[in-house]
């Protein structure tokens, strides 16, 4: 393989659209990753954390060692692309998709183009076992597929160098679906299968489907019945599996120079995932409607709190001058009391103003009788009393300042009246035309 390209050359994201639901999932991911007015960035100036949705379904296949994942992938993209055999040649994990170029990524540059499943990394020692495989195959729906090759399991001995168990449940829990091979001819009730198999259906249980795969190499119809059966009641006895009934389709890669009478089913496995491209394409629309409708919601919500909090403030403010003026006013009039008593009326009148001395005189002439009213002996205290009344007016005031809550700015105002536009005029209209043009082309594959 040559040397590896930068994501933005391998970026399977980036190729040929070639149907109506790829052209959906991929405008309505640009929709939120655009750098201008992407939804995730408008959601994240607002405080909301929004995921883009993917463009691709991801298909984890699950199994025994040799039992076909690696075949069926190869069959699905009609390329060689993974390594196949006796041998457990998936040792790690393998994401399997299509794009512009064939190539091959390792684990960085894995999650950089998945970074949906970054949070593996905290499964120690699997970073060295993540990989990416990129084909320019279209076969079949694989420009809408990623599948994740997970490795062999087998009983016994066998050491991984990754907690292989946690991986593959926390991968799953990911995935759209989850394909479960069987080998008749191999370890079909493999125990680690099963044990996660069951880990799994406690979350995902609607996800996986159980397969019986290279079922022409199992012999006979009897043979292959047998097999089944085993497997079956292996299930049932789970105790997180003996609920529901299971179907095991019987599975094999059509080879025209070995042709069996056994029934293949895999064609079965097809529609399951076209089935599921179609309902990720209503699921990521239906999602968008409800992220725009988180957007606007919270764009509202923060404009009512900022009114609120205008109020709010303006009340506050209110308090605050009240009890600064007071504080501060009282304390002064106190004092003019005393110097406009030591004055004569003939001394205000030439340096007030007649009127505003005879004001005065009122006022400080209250103040001086309340103040003659107290006894001497008690009115140290009074004015050690009156100090602290001021003091605390003045304390009160300051509080009332400090309470006041943050406004937006109108410059904020009116981004999110923008966001808000942008929204309705732009967003939901064209998720309404992908809605239904989408329609229009499921009605013309019925009519069809």
């Amino acid at each position: 393989m040559s040397g590896r390209k930068p994501r933005s050359v391998a970026n399977p994201l980036e190729s040929t659209i070639t149907s109506p639901s790829e052209r959906i999932l991929k405008e309505c991911h640009c929709l939120y990753v655009d750098s201008d007015h992407g939804l995730v960035k408008i959601a994240t100036s607002l405080g909301v954390r929004l995921l883009p949705p993917r463009k691709k379904i991801f298909v984890m296949i699950m199994g025994n060692h040799s039992a076909g994942k690696s075949s069926f992938i190869n069959w699905y993209a009609e390329e060689h692309i993974q390594k196949t055999g006796v041998a457990i040649e998936t040792q790690g994990f393998t994401f399997i998709t299509s794009g512009r170029k064939r190539e091959s990524l390792t684990g960085n540059a894995t999650l950089h183009l998945y970074p949906h499943f970054r949070p593996i990394l905290d499964i120690k020692g699997v970073m060295d076992y993540v990989s990416a495989e990129i084909s320019t195959s279209k076969q079949k729906k694989f420009s809408l597929v990623t599948f994740v090759d997970t490795p062999g399991l087998v009983d016994g001995d066998m050491v991984y160098p990754f907690d292989v168990n946690s991986a593959i449940t926390w991968l799953g829990e990911q995935a759209d679906l989850i394909f479960v091979f069987f080998d008749p001819m191999g370890q079909a009730l493999c125990k680690r299968t099963l044990n996660i198999v069951e880990k799994l259906s406690e979350k995902c249980g609607d996800k996986i489907l159980f397969y019986l795969s290279k079922a022409d190499e199992a012999g006979k119809e009897t043979d292959r019945q047998r097999v089944m059966m085993q497997i079956v009641q292996e299930l049932c006895r789970r105790p997180g599996l003996n609920k529901c009934g299971f179907e095991m389709p019987t599975i094999y890669i059509p080879n025209p120079q070995k042709p069996s009478r056994c029934v293949n089913q895999i064609d079965g496995m097809c529609q399951t995932i076209e089935k599921t491209i179609n309902q990720a394409v209503q699921k990521t629309l239906d999602q968008l409607e409800k992220d725009c409708d988180l957007i606007c919601s919270t764009i509202s919500s923060k404009l009512d709190k900022d009114r609120t909090d205008v109020l709010f403030n303006k009340s506050v403010r209110l308090h605050s001058f009240l009890c600064g003026a007071l504080g501060v006013f009282l304390p002064v009039l106190f004092i003019l009391s005393f110097i406009v008593h030591t004055l004569s009326k003939e001394q205000l009148d030439e340096l007030l103003g007649e009127g505003l001395a005879r004001t005065f005189t009122v006022f400080t002439g209250i103040i001086m009788y309340l103040w003659e009213w107290i006894p001497e002996d008690g009115q140290v205290v009074f004015v050690i009393v009156f100090g602290g009344f001021c003091y605390l007016l003045l304390f009160l005031a300051k509080r009332f300042a400090s309470k006041r809550n943050k406004t937006l700015t109108k410059k904020e105002k009116r981004k999110m009246a923008e966001y808000s536009d942008y929204i309705q005029d732009i967003v939901k209209p064209k998720k309404a035309k992908l809605y239904e043009w989408y329609l229009q082309q499921c009605a013309a594959e019925y009519d069809l």
